[in-house]
Parts: structure tokens; sequence; C-alpha cells
């Protein structure tokens, strides 16, 4: 048995496939870890869904902030968009969009020693409270008032972390440094608008990446995350960054992580943006 996982898809369900048969997954024995964004821009984000619910029992699934989109935009919270309209339309968009509902936003295998959040862990957060609030946040897309969470969960985030802050506004710091996180500054509070790649420049201004943050809780395992194109393929003691950019024309890329080295297999893309 082999466990790969692999960056943000976003629709490229051909690019998907060709690296599933690049790596040699067979979804009877194999496991796959998808680090969230699996649908909205790429050109295949029904085909994509309807794959991986098809192999549902082999995959393990993390929520990213297009994937909360596409079922804000099935309860009308958001439009909708020409690469989600098939989800949508489909006569399998309740079942699809009620299993998206039942994913994580965070997992843990201590065996392996990884745990996978779409853009990370809050530095704010050791792996328990990590833990715990995505627990909380997973609690709330599962209940039947979804709609009006979710409501909620668009208007503007919290970008600090407030243990005493009213109840929506730390659902939304949650949901926000689960689907969303980038930068940060020392003092923790999170920096959302600035989507580029690390320089040296930004880090003067006080901007590091979320896992180079001043005094971050340690987290025992090394975290899997996406979200982050322009940083692509990053991989050290503590972290293996995985969203390589296949829906800007790089590539798609797989991690074998139950091995003791981790073995790294990309695949170029074409891209549709």
């Amino acid at each position: 048995m082999s466990v790969w996982a692999i960056g943000d898809i976003q629709g490229c369900y051909q690019a998907f496939r060709k690296l599933l048969e690049k790596i040699k997954f067979n979804p009877n024995v194999d496991k796959l870890w998808i680090a969230g964004d699996l649908v909205n821009r790429g050109e295949g984000s029904l085909e994509t869904l309807e794959y991986l619910y098809s192999i549902r029992e082999s995959v393990t699934i993390i929520l990213g902030n297009h994937d909360i989109t596409l079922i804000a935009a099935y309860y009308g919270v958001k439009k909708s968009n020409p690469t989600i309209d098939p989800i949508l339309n489909s006569p399998h968009a309740e079942t699809l969009i009620h299993w998206l509902r039942n994913q994580k936003f965070l997992h843990v295998d201590y065996q392996l020693g990884y745990c996978m959040a779409h853009a990370g862990i809050s530095p704010e957060f050791d792996l328990g409270m990590a833990l715990r609030y995505s627990k909380r946040i997973e609690e709330r897309l599962q209940r039947h008032d979804v709609k009006a969470w979710l409501k909620q969960m668009f208007k503007h985030g919290a970008d600090r972390f407030d243990a005493k802050a009213s109840s929506i506004d730390m659902d939304r710091y949650i949901v926000s440094s689960f689907t969303r996180m980038r930068f940060c500054y020392d003092n923790h509070r999170l920096d959302f608008a600035q989507k580029g790649k690390p320089t040296d420049t930004l880090r003067e201004k006080g901007l590091k990446p979320w896992f180079e943050c001043q005094k971050r809780h340690s987290i025992d395992l090394k975290i899997v995350f996406g979200h982050w194109s322009t940083l692509g393929f990053y991989h050290d003691d503590k972290v293996l960054s995985l969203d390589t950019g296949c829906l800007w024309g790089g590539d798609l890329t797989a991690a074998r992580i139950d091995t003791k080295e981790v073995k790294i297999v990309s695949l170029e893309c074409e891209g549709v943006v």
C-alpha cells in the first residue's frame, strides 16, 4: 500500500487522472490525501468530484476555500460560475454537496507523522487546539442551519485569534486560517491580502510565511498544505507545500508520504486560466 498526498486540483480533471496513472495509484490498495480546492476554475470540476466520490473509501479530503465557496453557491450564498454550474445542475448535486459538507478541515495521522490542512495551521494553535477548532467548524458545516452560518463566514474575516471573541468571529478566524492563510506578522496577525511568493522585501516589512512566524506553536507532525501556488513546492522538516499551480500552467504534484524519504512526482499541466 502507498499513501500519496496531492495539492490543489481545482477542477483540472485530466491532469489529475494522468498524475494518478503516473504514480500507479490503485484505489483498491493505495490511499490518497487531497489538500483541498478540489474544484473551481478548472473545466473538469464535476468530473473531479464524481471520481473522488466513487473512490471515497480510499481518499482523505480536506476542504479548501474553493470547496467552501461551492457549498455556499449550492445554498445560494455565493454566485455560481461556469466551472461549477455543472456540479450544481447535476442530478447528483445533493449527494456530492452532502458528501463535501462531511469532509474535514484538518486530518491527522500519528502513525505516518503527518497532518494536513488546506492553508496550514495558524501559528496561534498547537495541535490540540487545531484539532478542537477544526472539529468545531466541521460540526457547524454539517448543521441544518448551514446556510445562515455560511452567510456569516463570507463577511469580513478576523485576522487575529481572540479566545474571547464572539462565536461568529471565532468561527470566521478558524475558517479563514485553515483555508485562506499565507502570511503573518510576528504578533501572529494574519494578512489575507498578500498572495505573492515570500520575498526579502516582504520579510523586511514584517510579513513572513505562516510557518516562519516567530514563536509559532510547535506541531510535532509535518504539515501538508496547498493553497499557495506562488510559493509552489516547498519541503522542510516541518511542512510540505504541494500547490504547484496546475491551474496556472504549472504542475500538479503528488508526494508519497508513507516512506522514509518523501518521493515527489509532478505532472506538467496546460493550465486553464
